[in-house]
């Protein structure tokens, strides 16, 4: 099928209209009219080439909600009219030990990401969401509780599941103090996953100007991380932290406002190697660690969660024409927080 899309020719090109052939629904597929895609930070750097890893080509966006058009013979969960996701894999070798956890982002065989990763039916690259419709193996493909506003909830396919899971692993929740370093895409999540799972939740941030919307967001006390003061005054009280900020930065700052066995986790992608003093880890005993997303089960738990709890990203809707402009105002932090296609601005 002919799809309209948008598409970098190269790094140094801005986005522009292109056409792309998805495939006709096999036995086990899922196609999507998509609705909705989010504009994920790593849209940027792959658009761009700024980790060396693009194949151009590339159509990004990997924070997709659409409705179910056609299902395959063999597809059991959806039917047309359902409100469905894909987020940032579409398939994986489901047979090596980490995928047979559920943790497919970890595929030792490599996960086949939503974009710029190998399409074994297209013998080429995988398209993502800056497109008309997807279609995707039903078990890779994701169900949106009807709650939710589907413009809301495409963040959630990557924003969200990447501060979701680290919080679910390392435990944050009621008796816990968890603090949440930034207040951007991924920021504003962790905020509001830790408030919902009862931490007391701090958000820290260089910006006075951000501390009545992290208040609003849920936190307990926001703090300015540029106030060695303030800074100094909770050493040792974190059970966790949470780094979204993928600028350079001083990690050992937040190492040292750990407890005994707390941990720092790294979910942000700063463009180069951080300096980290070893004494910040043996004294006390403390935990640098980092996530990446997370597996499709613990994905499909994050969306349920956050239909219980009606639990949405916070938002500003662009047409997909205004894309270029949007990275540039990404890129000065000018978006409360995340922008989100519409993507009937494709169709017109």
């Amino acid at each position: 099928m002919l799809t309209k899309a948008f598409a970098a020719q190269s790094a140094t090109t801005p986005l522009g209209p292109f056409a792309i052939e998805r495939r006709a629904p096999l036995a086990k597929d899922v196609e999507i009219d998509i609705l909705f895609c989010g504009v994920c930070h790593s849209d940027l750097h792959f658009a761009r080439n700024e980790w060396g890893m693009t194949t151009y080509p590339v159509v990004p966006g990997h924070e997709i909600v659409g409705r179910v058009t056609r299902v395959g013979s063999d597809v059991k969960r959806f039917r047309p009219g359902d409100l469905a996701a894909v987020g940032c894999l579409v398939d994986s070798c489901r047979t090596c030990s980490s995928c047979k956890q559920n943790l497919e982002q970890f595929c030792l065989n490599g996960p086949v990401f939503t974009y710029s990763g190998p399409d074994k039916h297209s013998g080429g690259m995988t398209y993502g969401g800056y497109s008309e419709r997807i279609v995707c193996d039903e078990a890779f493909t994701l169900k949106v509780p009807a709650n939710l506003d589907p413009a809301r909830a495409a963040p959630l396919l990557c924003a969200g599941i990447t501060t979701y899971s680290p919080l679910r692993k390392w435990g944050a929740g009621e008796g816990k103090t968890v603090g949440i370093v930034g207040l951007g895409g991924l920021g504003h999540m962790g905020v509001k996953f830790a408030s919902a799972f009862g931490a007391r939740t701090v958000l820290f941030t260089t910006s006075e100007s951000k501390i009545a919307d992290g208040k609003r967001l849920g936190a307990h006390e926001v703090v300015i991380s540029k106030d060695a003061e303030a800074m100094a005054k909770r050493a040792g009280t974190f059970d966790m932290i949470l780094d979204t900020v993928s600028a350079d930065h001083d990690v050992n700052a937040y190492l040292a406002l750990l407890k005994l066995d707390g941990t720092l986790v790294m979910v942000g992608a700063p463009p180069s190697p951080q300096p980290v003093n070893v004494f910040s880890l043996l004294m006390p005993r403390r935990n640098l660690s980092g996530s990446l997303i997370g597996g499709i089960r613990e994905t499909q738990e994050m969306l349920d969660f956050c239909g219980k709890r009606n639990i949405v990203c916070d938002i500003e809707i662009i047409r997909m024409q205004q894309i270029n402009e949007a990275y540039e105002r990404m890129l000065r932090s000018d978006v409360k927080y995340r922008f989100v296609i519409d993507m009937a601005s494709l169709k017109g």
